[in-house]
């Protein structure tokens, strides 16, 4: 099942897509959640009949007709894991940056996400804007102290990330949070892919292109710490909540070890087979695009 959030004529909601359609969930079960992150909440119980339901509804909108949303706007946790990928470690340590001998987390503010196909800025503060293409997961339950065994029954599902990072501001603290966590800098989509679809998240290929160049390419099988690892070493710090997203890391090939930054124009593209694609426009940042 793939859960979107959508806008069409001036209203955003959610639904299920399927066939090229999104179908609104209040009309499928009049009285569902209104987020996705309470659909999540609410578990398996409410997934079933909202299958049954499928099975007898043909209404819906045409993907093209809707301005797809980021499915989760409102996590309360978005935390990313840096060089968990063996070919990212060997280009860093190429670089004289060190590998660390553990995972290696940081924060990513929830206030960067933003839509699948809507502008990443480029800060007026930053000259070395960077791409990163990452699986992302979900979790679905409220758990702590997880084991490997049991985590990936905490996980709701998967979506698309692009964990964009302002090189300059990563740099300067060793979190990393203020540089990966620009507003805009957290595209995610186009849906969630619930965890039942997926047979293994560690078998998919994952992409990256620039201006329609292939920069980025690699199987999720390459990490240096599965999923699970992730999800049990998390869950020893902290709850995690129905809606908390995780960034499971990125492959070779990023910017700065091409020397090649993203600039206004460029059009950044993230595809993981199974999952679906992202595609973000590099705009300048003004002094208007952020006033609330």
């Amino acid at each position: 099942m793939k859960l979107a959030r959508f806008s069409i004529d001036g209203t955003t909601t959610i639904g299920v897509v399927q066939n090229n359609r999104v179908i609104e969930l209040a009309h499928l079960l009049p009285g569902a959640p209104a987020t996705i992150r309470e659909v999540l909440a609410a578990g398996p119980e409410l997934f079933q009949r909202i299958k049954a339901a499928l099975s007898t509804q043909i209404t819906g909108h045409a993907l093209e007709d809707v301005r797809l949303e980021a499915p989760i706007p409102d996590a309360q946790k978005y935390m990313a894991i840096g060089m968990n990928y063996h070919d990212h470690a060997e280009e860093a340590a190429r670089a004289g940056i060190a590998v660390p001998k553990n995972q290696l987390w940081f924060n990513k503010q929830v206030s960067c996400i933003t839509g699948p196909f809507d502008p990443i800025y480029k800060p007026r503060v930053s000259d070395k804007m960077d791409y990163e293409a990452e699986l992302g997961v979900v979790i679905g339950k409220q758990c702590r102290y997880v084991s490997e065994a049991d985590a990936r029954s905490v996980v709701a599902g998967y979506f698309v990330s692009n964990d964009v990072t302002a090189r300059d501001w990563q740099f300067q603290s060793p979190t990393f949070t203020l540089g990966k966590s620009f507003d805009s800098h957290g595209p995610i989509g186009p849906w969630i892919t619930t965890d039942d679809e997926v047979a293994d998240p560690h078998d998919l290929q994952m992409r990256l292109w620039v201006n329609g160049e292939l920069r980025q390419e690699q199987n999720t099988g390459k990490m240096i710490y599965n999923i699970w690892q992730q999800i049990h070493h998390l869950s020893q710090v902290m709850t995690l909540m129905p809606g908390d997203l995780i960034a499971t890391g990125t492959c070779a090939n990023v910017g700065i070890a091409l020397g090649k930054f993203l600039l206004p124009g460029d059009v950044v593209r993230v595809e993981i087979d199974q999952l679906g694609h992202i595609e973000n426009k590099v705009e300048a940042e003004t002094a208007q695009d952020y006033v609330r």
